[in-house]
């Protein structure tokens, strides 16, 4: 194990005994929020050790093992102990490595996927539609929850944008980097001589906010319009003006809800997405100067980064950031994306060790 590594564990078996004691106060016991808060990190901790303790058994099982060598009716027994030892050394070292990287405090979070058509007209809100439906159905697969926040339905089908809540565990932390640019090359059903397009379409992932930060925005800087709700939705929707529109003014920022029946419902919504939108610049403004300093693997996130295409008549999906190419296509649009979201986040992990790394030199 590289010293820069086991000098962080040593860390954590320390942090370890702090938490102990602290958990043991009565004056933390009475505070729940206090308590809660240490409870997590002493979670987090206690795995970190433990599996550092392992480890560090491994260790010494396998210099035991090493040492029987030398004893001719002990060989055979220590050779099996040798192999075993080091296999496990090396399965969790890779383990700890991965759980010593920084963790993004968003990744836990819910998460709202924004899906916009792009260039390429009737095709692109075409493509809209099929990317809300591989979203939609690898939500299911996994468990999660989805529901439509606003939607501009094309007149062709699909969408032109369309705003989707999906809640569940780990929500954003699994599709941050679905975030970019996403090409699709296909005949369209328009169509008639069967030449093939290129259109677009893009998708921002933004981890929902708190459910209290939304009242952090200040009242003078918002504009709020109720307006009725397009498309089918029951008689009730259609008489009444349920659905709301807010207005960041500052930034221009817009959001809009017309999902439920009620007005106040819509607006709680429609305020936690501008909220959701705020964050996201913020956090695009800054990923855009680290980017300038460093060239980042899996990119900033941006609307603007061509991250993926989409080729249909050779079955093929190629994730430009990674050079990953799957020819599972249609599997893939079916909401069969586990292994895309895998490897995006090991290339990640990757990174973020060398990261790591960097740091500690």
């Amino acid at each position: 194990m590289k010293p820069f590594l086991r000098s962080q564990l040593e860390r954590y078996a320390q942090r370890l005994g702090e938490l102990d004691f602290l958990l043991s106060r009565e004056d933390i016991m009475s505070d729940m929020a206090q308590y809660r808060t240490i409870s997590r990190e002493h979670a987090e901790v206690t795995q970190i050790a433990g599996r550092y303790a392992r480890y560090q058994q491994r260790e010494a099982d396998l210099a035991g093992a090493r040492e029987m060598l030398a004893d001719p009716d002990m060989a055979e027994m220590a050779q099996e102990e040798i192999t075993g030892a080091e296999a496990e050394l090396l399965q969790l070292e890779d383990e700890l490595q991965r759980l010593l990287l920084p963790k993004d405090p968003d990744d836990a979070r819910n998460a709202f996927v924004e899906i916009r058509a792009g260039t390429g007209g009737d095709e692109s809100a075409l493509f809209a539609g099929d990317l809300t439906r591989m979203y939609t159905r690898y939500a299911a697969n996994v468990g999660w929850k989805v529901e439509v926040v606003s939607e501009n339905a094309a007149e062709l089908g699909g969408y032109k944008e369309i705003v989707l809540r999906i809640e569940g565990d780990h929500v954003y932390g699994a599709l941050k980097f679905e975030s970019g640019g996403h090409r699709v090359q296909r005949v369209p059903a328009t169509e008639t001589q069967g030449r093939i397009h290129t259109s677009a379409c893009t998708v921002a992932v933004m981890p929902e906010p708190d459910e209290h930060e939304a009242i952090k925005l200040n009242p003078a800087d918002l504009r709020i319009d109720t307006f009725r709700a397009s498309g089918a939705g029951g008689q009730h929707i259609n008489k009444t003006d349920s659905a709301v529109r807010v207005v960041h003014l500052p930034t221009g920022i817009v959001a809009e809800c017309q999902d439920g029946r009620s007005q106040h419902a819509n607006k709680a919504k429609a305020l936690q997405v501008l909220q959701a939108r705020i964050q996201e610049k913020d956090r695009s403004e800054r990923a855009a100067k680290e980017a300038a300093l460093r060239k980042g693997l899996i990119g900033s996130g941006d609307r603007s980064d061509r991250i993926r295409t989409y080729n249909f008549p050779q079955g093929r999906l190629t994730d430009h950031r990674i050079n990953l190419t799957l020819y599972k296509l249609l599997y893939v649009m079916e909401g069969d994306l586990a292994d895309v979201l895998q490897a995006l986040a090991h290339a990640r992990e990757a990174e973020q060790l060398e990261e790591l790394e960097l740091s500690a030199v």
